[in-house]
């Protein structure tokens, strides 16, 4: 996949499991060969990749929560890293 539009609508990958992890205290992926801690903008984005809303209105979302900043670029950056490494598909 190349660029991730607003269109897209992301969900997580079947093998990966999104979560939180109280003893990391922040978001992780887990998957079967181990765990991947994430920062609390990444915990944020994929928390919002629910398989429902596309990649316009997460980012409306996002900047609604955290005014005053351009979020569409650095999201849909996180988004194809993201569909880069698997965690998530698109539709």
């Amino acid at each position: 996949m190349g660029t991730i539009t607003d269109a897209h609508v992301p969900f997580i990958t079947p093998q990966f499991r999104f979560q939180w992890e109280e003893v990391q205290n922040c978001h992780v992926i887990l998957y079967p060969e181990g765990m991947v801690k994430l920062s609390a903008s990444a915990g944020e984005i994929l928390r919002r990749c629910d398989g429902l809303r596309n990649v316009g209105a997460i980012i409306t979302d996002l900047e609604q929560q955290f005014p005053g900043a351009d979020l569409g670029p650095d999201v849909r950056k996180f988004l194809e890293d993201a569909h880069a490494h698997g965690w998530i598909r698109t539709r």
